[in-house]
């Protein structure tokens, strides 16, 4: 992955970080955050839609009580583990009915 394409997070254990999305959120917005591949947060349009780890479906649930995300589709892990380090994937969905875009942020997250 080209650096340029990855944004790098370092924290200590303990202290809280934030990915930031960068997008407004619109209806025809889905966002949909993963970790080491596995789906943690989902922002479908406004944020009435919106689920994270234990309340999405087939979520991993370690950051039980500890993940928020705000209108932006920004994710806060709040009281960091070690366990938290790993690549956090941001993918941007955005259709309308003559087109279908998808992007996708990266961030290398090392907490110690």
């Amino acid at each position: 992955i080209p650096a340029a394409e990855q944004e790098e997070v370092k924290r200590n254990k303990g202290e809280s970080f934030t990915l930031d999305s960068s997008e407004i959120s619109k209806p025809n917005v889905v966002k949909t955050w993963y970790f080491n591949d596995a789906l943690i947060a989902q922002i479908a349009g406004d944020s009435n839609k919106t689920c994270t780890d234990v309340q999405c479906k087939n979520t991993d649930e370690r950051f039980r009580d500890r993940l928020e995300v705000n209108q932006t589709g920004s994710l806060t892990i709040k009281d960091t583990r070690i366990t938290d380090s790993g690549l956090y994937k941001l993918q941007i969905n955005i259709s309308d009915s003559s087109f279908n875009i998808t992007r996708v942020k990266r961030f290398s997250v090392t907490v110690t």
